[in-house]
C-alpha cells in the first residue's frame, strides 16, 4: 500500500478501497525525540529515534487488516522517510504536545476512512511483529475503546476504538490507569511482547534487541558498537 504525504494544498489522499483499520503514530522531531536514551546512544539518538520509527511503521503497513498508517510529526527528514514506506504523514499542526498530535491524527484519519476502525500506536516499538499486532487489534471489542499496556505495565503502546467512537487519548506517564479509568477496556492478551516493548531507555533497548528488532533498527544498533 502506498499513500502520499499531505498535500501542500490541504486535499486529502483517495480513500482506501477497504475499511480497514486506519493507525495514527506521534512523533516529536528527531532532535529532541528519545532524550531518554541519550546516556546510553550518544549522537546516535536521533538516528536510533527515526529507525524505532521506521521499523514500527513498516511492521504496521504489513500487518493483516491496516489499511492505512499516519504518522503525525513536524520533522522533515523523518516525514519524508516514512512517507516513502507508505506512511500517510500529517503534519503536527497543533504543536500541543503528544495527546493533541494524536487528535490531530485521529480526526484527519476519520476524514479519510470514517468508516474505519481507529488506534493510536506508539512509535518506538522497534520488534514489532505484524502478527502480533494482527492479534492486539482482533481482541478490540466491537465498540467503545481498548487499550495494551506497555512492557513495565504502567503506559500504553495501543488505544483503539470503533468506528464512529472518540479516541480521547491520554498517553504518557501513568497512562495505562487514565485510560482504565476513562472506560477503556484493557486487552490482556498473552504472548504479544513485540506489540508492549516501546523504547525509552537503553535498558528497553536492549530487551526490544533480545526480542529481535526490524532492519532499520538493526541497522542503527550496529552503528553502536
Amino acid at each position: 500500500m502506498t499513500q502520499d504525504t499531505v498535500r501542500p494544498d490541504g486535499t486529502l489522499p483517495p480513500p482506501a478501497p477497504t475499511d480497514g483499520w486506519s493507525l495514527v503514530l506521534p512523533l516529536k522531531p528527531l532532535g529532541l525525540a528519545k532524550s531518554r536514551l541519550a546516556p546510553f546512544a550518544g549522537p546516535h539518538r536521533a538516528d536510533l529515534a527515526l529507525s524505532f520509527a521506521l521499523d514500527t511503521v513498516a511492521a504496521a503497513l504489513a500487518c493483516p487488516g491496516v489499511s492505512r498508517v499516519l504518522v503525525v510529526t513536524g520533522d522533515r527528514l523523518a516525514g519524508r522517510r516514512l512517507a516513502a514506506l507508505g506512511a500517510v504523514v500529517v503534519a503536527d499542526e497543533p504543536g500541543g504536545g503528544l495527546n493533541a498530535a494524536l487528535a490531530h491524527g485521529a480526526a484527519y484519519a476519520r476524514r479519510i476512512g470514517p468508516d474505519a476502525p481507529l488506534a493510536a500506536l506508539s512509535a518506538d516499538l522497534p520488534a514489532l511483529r505484524p502478527a502480533e499486532l494482527a492479534r492486539v487489534l482482533g481482541a478490540v471489542p466491537t465498540g467503545g475503546r481498548a487499550f495494551l499496556a506497555d512492557s513495565p505495565g504502567v503506559g500504553t503502546t495501543l488505544l483503539a476504538c470503533a468506528p464512529g467512537a472518540q479516541l480521547a487519548p491520554a498517553f504518557g506517564g501513568g497512562s495505562r490507569a487514565r485510560h482504565a479509568a476513562g472506560g477503556a477496556h484493557e486487552i490482556t492478551l498473552p504472548d504479544v511482547p513485540s506489540v508492549r516493548r516501546d523504547v525509552d531507555t537503553g535498558e528497553d533497548f536492549v530487551q526490544a534487541l533480545a526480542l529481535g528488532v526490524g532492519p532499520y533498527t538493526a541497522a542503527a544498533a550496529a552503528a553502536l558498537v
